[in-house]
């Protein structure tokens, strides 16, 4: 029941970590951390956005990103994709650092590697309005292109090959900020990691703000700024959200009572659970449930 902010990625191949998802706002292929669904991995991602447009929100910072135009998602960053056109679809390519490196303590790992994905480098928008844009996004377009298409003789080496290629582009165009403040964001990342776990790991009991701070060594009001600065709410609001996107998944998957699901996600009182679900769903749990319920039947016929 108790999902975790630390996704670990579930590969098809272990002895080839690489997998590329294809998100919309119904589904992941193959099934995984998808829209709306806040975490983080110790995995590098690109991601491009195939149809439509969505914004996607790292660090407090949302970027709007139109069909075609990808991101970097450097390891150990939260993010979500906290809107998706109704029809639109992106994708997400993850792989270990480690690819890169070609082996354990190689040149390349040293000097173009652990530099980048060990620093303050959370994220870079790559919105193809200059020219190593256009030849990062057609590579990206290929990778798409090949994971889509039957897997023929050899062709992990031509999606290592091709990822190698985008990661030389790439850093070739980027520099590496030393500054105190992007320390400071990197600082704000891991504690917002252990406040926003806590939440996750204790949700269905009652949690103080004091408790969710000192998790993170922080004063209730430093740790309410983080929350406000990182993603837009205060500590109560995400932990009511995430109590409520507990109870659609009991609502959707159970045949537990309404009362029995307040109690399983965390509130004391049904009618609190109630009004909150309202407020944030339109409509009430019961109502929810018998919605979900009719476009199941409307589906299966």
């Amino acid at each position: 029941m108790k999902k975790q902010l630390h996704e670990t990625i579930q590969y098809p191949d272990e002895r080839f970590p690489y997998i590329m998802y294809t998100h919309s706002i119904r589904e992941s292929i193959p099934r995984g951390r998808g829209f709306n669904d806040l975490h983080w991995h110790e995995d590098l991602q690109f991601t491009l956005v195939t149809r439509g447009k969505l914004t996607i929100q790292i660090n407090g910072i949302n970027y709007d990103l139109l069909e075609g135009q990808a991101i970097f998602i450097n390891k150990g960053v939260l993010h979500i994709v906290t809107h998706l056109t109704s029809d639109g679809q992106y994708v997400s390519f993850n792989f270990p650092e480690k690819l890169l490196a070609f082996y354990s303590n190689s040149a390349m790992e040293k000097s173009h590697v652990l530099p980048f994905t060990n620093s303050s480098l959370l994220s870079v928008e790559i919105p193809g309005n200059e020219a190593w844009h256009n030849e990062f996004l057609q590579i990206l377009w290929k990778l798409k292109k090949k994971f889509d298409s039957p897997k023929k003789w050899g062709w992990q080496y031509e999606i290592s090959i091709d990822t190698v290629q985008l990661w030389l582009i790439f850093i070739s165009h980027i520099s590496v900020s030393s500054e105190e403040s992007s320390k400071h964001n990197k600082l704000q990342q891991e504690r917002m990691q252990l406040m926003l776990s806590y939440i996750h790991q204790h949700y269905t009991s009652t949690i103080t703000l004091k408790e969710i701070a000192d998790v993170a060594h922080l004063s209730i009001s430093e740790c309410t700024r983080s929350f406000k600065k990182s993603i837009h709410r205060t500590p109560y609001t995400y932990l009511v959200e995430y109590r409520i996107k507990r109870s659609c998944e009991l609502l959707e998957s159970t045949q537990y009572t309404i009362t029995e699901i307040a109690q399983k996600v965390g509130f004391n009182h049904v009618n609190h659970f109630i009004q909150s679900f309202k407020k944030h769903q339109q409509m009430t749990p019961k109502e929810y449930r018998n919605n979900k319920t009719h476009n199941d039947i409307e589906k299966s016929r």
